[in-house]
């Protein structure tokens, strides 16, 4: 799915979230967050928003500020939650609550700039796609209680996650878009066969 196709739907996303109070504009840099933070400079992966601009009203939102999920909000507004997940680092029903969120914080949905940012994108796209079960990698295993949260208040089908291990070159190192990595047409092209690259991500064969 083209996300350029799909803008109308990540703008009627935000105007409910909106419309329930849930969401903030932000105007921090990472800077700013990174001082609030008194975070080490290792990156924006690992900064967690302090909630610096929280409170402020949607109706006050600026150009080039970011919209912000209000996670505490959130979790009030859709009640008891949990997750499934059927990988092999985490299977089983999971709640999505405060500790399980605290790693992301209030994260960004939508920027100027981007339009509508992963997590919301995502859960939009999959939903319009009608997919029920979700295979990824284990690197996204930790944002799967905001995915769900994001589900839950947008009245969004639930659905069910698998997360693999990720694809490793000799030396360890992740194979990732950004390093260039080879992509699954460079593998095949080298020989592997469907079955090879699901034994690389821990995959069934027999599935």
């Amino acid at each position: 799915m083209r996300q350029s196709r799909n803008l109308a739907a990540y703008a009627a996303a935000l105007d409910r979230l909106t419309a329930l109070g849930l969401v903030y504009p932000c105007s921090c840099t990472r800077a700013d967050i990174r001082a609030a933070t008194s975070a080490p400079q290792e990156g924006a992966e690992s900064l967690v928003y302090p909630g610096t601009c929280r409170g402020r009203p949607m109706a006050g939102m600026r150009p080039g500020d970011a919209v912000r999920l209000d996670t505490t909000a959130a979790l009030a507004a859709a009640g008891r939650l949990h997750w499934t997940e059927t990988g092999p680092e985490a299977p089983g029903r999971h709640p999505v609550d405060a500790a399980a969120l605290a790693p992301l914080g209030d994260v960004v949905l939508a920027r100027k700039d981007i339009g509508a940012a992963y997590h919301l994108a995502v859960v939009v796209d999959d939903a319009a796609q009608g997919i029920s079960h979700v295979v990824r990698g284990a690197d996204l295993l930790g944002a799967t209680p905001l995915h769900r949260l994001l589900q839950a208040l947008l009245g969004l089908p639930e659905s069910v996650w698998h997360h693999h291990r990720l694809i490793r070159d000799a030396a360890g190192r992740r194979l990732a878009k950004r390093d260039d990595a080879r992509a699954l047409s460079t593998l095949r092209a080298e020989g592997a066969s469907p079955a090879d690259i699901r034994r690389m991500v821990g995959l069934a064969v027999d599935l």
